[in-house]
């Protein structure tokens, strides 16, 4: 069901962004001192001119001072700790202005600032309040919403599915000695490791892999002075898209085709309902993040989801990905009521709602059978008992809110009289997401078309993180390689399977196919792979694999998970980090999500298995009591025994084509022995019981 707006909502949007005369309320004065929540002080450079402290502008941004007064021990933060430096979280130089579009009406302003050093020049990334470091920062003010939380539930909602969205926390403002109310610090989105998980494109790229990432993409208004980079029709109009990585002034045509290019067939294959896995969009979009960016658009009502504000990333290798989620103050049953708009019901769909429905794929994907399947199956998940979008779950968000920020609401609506009910807003959002919860389910449809997808015994059996390096090969990255194994007995067809998870990027190509048993080689450098070790690999990823930690997600062209391994240089882990070992997991038969299952294999070993075949070394009895007898066809120059994480036990030089060994004195368990003969050399794993 449709609901009417008394006028067109394009109308109201000339209004809401060239209207200057609109009243609002006056600042009142408040006694602030203290706060449990950290105290931002900001105090702007003096203007020569007036000798007073310059007001902050829309643009450009002007130099100031700021101090975040933070207790670390959850004690309370008085503004006169702001002399006191074992209570600064941040004491230094910043450039600040006002941001935002609508929000400019607002008596009380919201503010992006960048961190110096002291010299005023020179940019400088810091850790605030414990999010990693970054130099570009907001002050959330809270626009139009008068539960003061719809951003910040929002947000964690989303990093409780498991996805990176822009950390938050509460704060409360001084700005030239005035007290401005509650906010937000947040972080903008970026392409880094700790945000937007994507590699920055290179600026000369022009064909190839390196034409195909990174990007960061948005649907959203102009008002921000980027161009439009291009328009997309939906159903009641169009959608302008403009460009965050590159930068738009440093996009090149051939970039910009490029990534139009894929939304444009993503518009096409979804217009179509063409799920192939090779031409449809399966093969454009990595459809778990589509699917989430609905589920919480969805959830929130977010009046603004899909036409503005809404954000897209493609990492090099990689699928065009919805997100991260962005400004949701205009959800669970808010709007700009002030402009006569009412829009975030319980009981319609956003995508095909309003004026602004966003870009023609988003109804178009909800068409699809195939994806309007996997959307009910991921709503019912997240929605369950105990799941992070229960409505047990976000009560209790929100209650947990409402008791951090209970003060700062009252003087919030002390200093700008906006939330006379404060605590009324917040009940009826919370009765608002119950009936919103209830109509989704009942409305979304059947999911047992997709409850359970039929999943290739593919397995990652052997992971190359952290290679050692020689004079031959200096750099490790290009050593490195991910190795997967077909389980089953028969053969995979491997199309749409890819790597899903941010940090490294691979799809096997359409029709490309794993027989049973047989395994396959992702290497980071073809070339130096093949070069090292004297076979070619499968295929190539993007981007390096993490020297500590990474989770390596293997799925199939919907999303569904085949295999997932999140590998760590630290116990129960074996040591793979450096020591010329890869990790190798013991028996597909057991869980490769435990470090304990597997075990460490020589990278040496790769490269002389092809050398050594027909050597004819022997290594017996396997598994081994207290004796390992080894026969050769060549003299034996020596013989290494180690343990799992890489530790010399026992070395010995027999010269001569056979040999015993004494394993009495090793403890029972698994062990690497390296048999080398003037021929070559081979690694071959034992049983110790």
């Amino acid at each position: 069901m449709k609901h009417k707006l008394p006028i067109s909502f394009k109308a109201l949007l000339l209004l809401l962004f060239c209207c200057t005369g609109i009243k609002t309320l006056a600042q009142n004065a408040v006694n602030f001192t203290q706060s449990n929540l950290p105290i931002v002080i900001i105090s702007t450079d003096v203007d020569p001119n007036t000798g007073q402290p310059m007001e902050i502008p829309d643009e450009p941004k002007i130099a100031a001072g700021m101090k975040i007064i933070y207790h670390t021990d959850g004690t309370t933060n008085y503004v006169s700790d702001q002399n006191t430096s074992g209570y600064l979280n941040y004491n230094g130089r910043i450039k600040i202005e006002i941001r935002g579009s609508s929000s400019q009406d607002l008596p009380k302003k919201q503010y992006s600032w960048t961190t110096y050093e002291n010299d005023n020049t020179t940019k400088k990334s810091v850790s605030i309040m414990g999010m990693p470091k970054e130099k570009d920062w907001i002050l959330n003010g809270l626009a139009f919403d008068p539960s003061l939380m719809r951003d910040y539930i929002a947000y964690n909602l989303s990093r409780a599915m498991g996805y990176y969205t822009t950390r938050t926390q509460y704060c409360e403002v001084i700005i030239n000695g005035v007290y401005k109310g509650l906010y937000i610090i947040q972080e903008k989105l970026k392409d880094d490791s700790n945000r937007i998980n994507i590699q920055k494109i290179d600026p000369a790229a022009a064909s190839g892999v390196a034409l195909t990432g990174g990007y960061i993409t948005k649907a959203d208004k102009t008002t921000g002075g980027d161009p439009v980079a291009w328009t997309m029709s939906s159903y009641n109009g169009t959608t302008d898209y403009i460009h965050e990585l590159p930068k738009p002034e440093d996009v090149t045509v051939t970039q910009n085709n490029y990534i139009y290019q894929q939304f444009n067939t993503l518009s096409g294959t979804s217009r179509s309902n063409n799920t192939d896995l090779a031409t449809g969009y399966p093969s454009v979009i990595d459809i778990p993040t589509f699917v989430d960016f609905m589920v919480m658009n969805e959830l929130a009502s977010n009046v603004d989801g899909y036409q503005i504000s809404t954000y897209f990333h493609k990492d090099i290798g990689g699928k065009l990905r919805a997100g991260p989620i962005w400004d949701f103050n205009l959800t669970f049953g808010n709007d700009l009521f002030m402009y006569g708009l009412n829009r975030s019901f319980t009981d319609v769909w956003q995508f095909d709602n309003w004026d602004n429905t966003g870009s023609k794929f988003w109804l178009d994907l909800y068409n699809s059978s195939t994806f309007r399947c996997y959307l009910s199956r991921r709503w019912n998940q997240v929605t369950a008992t105990g799941a992070p979008l229960s409505y047990a779950a976000i009560e209790t968000l929100i209650n947990n809110t409402t008791a951090l920020i209970g003060e700062a609401a009252q003087r919030e609506q002390q200093a700008w009289g906006t939330v006379p009910n404060w605590h009324g807003e917040v009940n009826n959002m919370k009765s608002w997401i119950q009936t919103r919860i209830s109509w989704i389910t009942s409305h979304i449809g059947s999911h047992s078309a997709c409850d359970n997808p039929v999943l290739p015994s593919l397995v990652i059996n052997g992971i190359s993180y952290h290679p050692a390096t020689d004079s031959q090969f200096t750099v490790s990255e290009d050593l490195e390689f991910i190795r997967i194994k077909n389980t089953g007995a028969t053969t995979v067809n491997l199309t749409g399977v890819y790597l899903r998870e941010l940090g490294v990027s691979y799809q096997f190509p359409a029709n490309s196919t794993l027989e049973a048993g047989a395994v396959a080689y992702i290497a980071n450098n073809t070339a130096v792979f093949q070069q090292r070790f004297g076979f070619a690999p499968f295929g190539e990823f993007q981007r390096d694999l993490s020297n500590n930690t990474q989770n390596l997600v293997l799925a199939d062209g919907m999303g569904n998970v085949i295999d997932a391994v999140q590998y760590d240089d630290e116990a129960p882990w074996p040591d793979a980090d450096g020591s010329g070992f890869y990790l190798n997991l013991a028996d597909t038969t057991l869980d490769n999500s435990l470090g304990q299952n597997w075990s460490l294999e020589a990278e040496s070993a790769l490269a002389t298995a092809n050398v050594t075949k027909g050597q004819g070394i022997v290594l017996y009895p396997n598994p081994a009591g207290s004796q390992l007898n080894i026969k050769s066809t060549a003299v034996i120059e020596s013989v290494s025994v180690y343990d799992v994480f890489g530790k010399l036990l026992l070395q010995t030089t027999p010269k001569q084509p056979t040999t015993t060994l004494d394993l009495s004195n090793i403890a029972t368990g698994i062990y690497m022995v390296k048999v080398t003969t003037a021929t070559g050399a081979i690694t071959q794993k034992i049983l110790h019981n």
